[in-house]
């Protein structure tokens, strides 16, 4: 049985859910999402409840539990994302680290001898306050997927701490070649 899978999920009052063939479109006042049902899986919605469940109960091996489980995840975090939405929010460290907004696109400047242009995909949008970078949407994983291309662009390096890090990140610092030095030589 998965611990998670068995859980119903609750459906709020301004989200409406069609279940058509092998597909949940969920609606709600900050969009609609779209998922396809693996085929393992059964799911039914029942007054203001959506239950997920194995096709075959007899037949539970590791993918159906795994499947099982996620979907239902999956379920979740879509009805979470057309009420509340997702925000994730990246911190530029660093000096003459900038980022401009240009049309729908950000226009770094991180340091290389070149600016980068990043387009956010559709349904994310992206907002730049100082040093802060904020994606946010509907989708949690396009969201997450978003912030990790864009931390991507410079991630943060261990012995300054410059780059783009998470907000609430913490970057574990090396000591620098001197430091180490000393340390080396008091031993002799």
């Amino acid at each position: 049985m998965s611990k998670i899978g068995r859980k119903p999920i609750d459906i709020p009052e301004q989200v409406e859910i069609k279940i058509e063939d092998s597909k949940i479109k969920v609606k709600g006042p900050k969009g609609e999402l779209e998922f396809k049902i693996p085929a393992l899986i059964l799911v039914e919605k029942e007054e203001k409840q959506i239950f997920v469940r194995p096709k075959d109960q007899k037949k539970l091996d590791k993918k159906t539990k795994a499947l099982w489980g996620t979907t239902r995840a999956h379920i979740a975090n879509m009805i979470e994302g057309v009420t509340k939405g997702y925000k994730k929010e990246l911190e530029m460290v660093g000096v003459g680290f900038r980022a401009q907004p240009s049309g729908n696109a950000l226009v770094f400047q991180l340091g290389y001898s070149h600016p980068i242009e990043f387009v956010p995909p559709e349904g994310v949008s992206l907002k730049v306050a100082k040093n802060i970078i904020t994606v946010e949407g509907i989708d949690k994983q396009k969201v997450g997927e978003t912030a990790a291309k864009i931390r991507a662009l410079r991630p943060p390096e261990p012995y300054k701490g410059t780059g783009i890090k998470y907000k609430d990140e913490e970057i574990r610092r090396k000591p620098g070649k001197a430091v180490a030095k000393e340390e080396g030589a008091g031993g002799e």
